[in-house]
């Protein structure tokens, strides 16, 4: 098995998600995820914003405000019957992922929620449509707004293994409160939602990265990464809090002090403009984690590969 540091499109296609999880273990914390919004017009109109995530470096792809259930990307047109997620591998070469949101609908809320379409939550029906369009990975996790608790990811990954098999790469956790008044800050976190997490299926843990949300310290993210590493799991720490459209000194901040506390994924969210970071961020946050030479090889290597 490759270092996914290494892995071309060729090896992509060849691969579960089980040969992915490996892979990125095998990278020791340089592995670059970035989040995208397909449902929005892309910052420029003649490339999608995963493609543009792609070329500043992502190794991984993640789509964002998705409907398992009406699939459509701005900037793609498929053919009848062709999946959208296969022709989006195929044009970016990078393994896809999807989030699907557990909403708790008893979430004791901290201000107005939105309601969701159900092909955004994360129910048996949209897991199983998810895994039929071919993405690569699905991500459990809670936008602004949606109530999602921690109570919901857990029987959210139950029905994630079940539809996605032994096989699949399942993400789960949150990047910020998600509107839930018991689950802000340093709240979000516990060692109990952690061990019942992995107990249930998830492979890698999400959690928010040093200085993303309030009271999430350098100190307190490498014991939770410390304690999820124990149990066999992996880690993504992440920026879900728009600072994805921060300065590159934050970037370069952030970035350290998470390859600092462990994680094994990097991800960086998708609203620095609305729909993807800032690509100039993408590509910093790469550098910091990995260097100029991993950097540009991944932005450089073909898609034909």
């Amino acid at each position: 098995m490759k270092r996914l540091l290494d892995c071309t499109a060729s090896d992509f296609q060849k691969m579960n998600g089980q040969d992915l999880k490996q892979a990125i273990r095998a990278s020791e914390g340089r592995v670059m995820l970035s989040e995208t919004f397909g449902s929005v017009p892309p910052l420029y109109p003649s490339v999608t914003n995963a493609e543009l995530a792609a070329a500043f470096g992502a190794d991984l792809l993640l789509l964002n405000v998705f409907d398992v259930f009406n699939p459509y990307i701005e900037g793609i047109e498929c053919e009848e019957n062709e999946s959208i997620v296969q022709k989006m591998k195929q044009i970016t070469g990078r393994p896809i992922g999807l989030n699907l949101e557990p909403v708790d609908p008893n979430a004791q809320q901290i201000e107005k929620l939105n309601e969701l379409p159900k092909g955004r939550m994360a129910t048996d029906e949209s897991l199983r449509e998810a895994k039929k369009l071919g993405f690569d990975f699905v991500c459990l996790t809670g936008n602004p707004k949606t109530g999602v608790t921690n109570d919901e990811i857990l029987l959210a990954i139950k029905k994630a293994r079940e539809a996605f098999g032994s096989e699949g790469l399942i993400i789960a956790g949150k990047m910020h409160g998600a509107g839930v008044a018991n689950e802000t800050g340093s709240s979000i976190i516990s060692e109990a939602a952690l061990s019942s997490f992995i107990e249930a299926g998830a492979d890698v843990i999400l959690m928010p990265s040093p200085g993303t949300v309030p009271g999430i310290t350098l100190e307190a993210t490498e014991k939770h990464v410390r304690f999820v590493h124990s149990k066999g799991a992996l880690v993504m720490l992440t920026i879900g809090t728009s600072q994805e459209g921060a300065d590159e000194a934050t970037i370069r901040q952030i970035a350290l002090n998470s390859k600092m506390a462990g994680a094994d994924i990097h991800h960086i969210g998708d609203t620095g403009f609305y729909g993807i970071a800032v690509p100039e961020n993408i590509m910093t946050y790469s550098i910091v984690i990995r260097g100029r030479r991993h950097t540009y090889v991944r932005m450089a290597s073909s898609i034909l590969r």
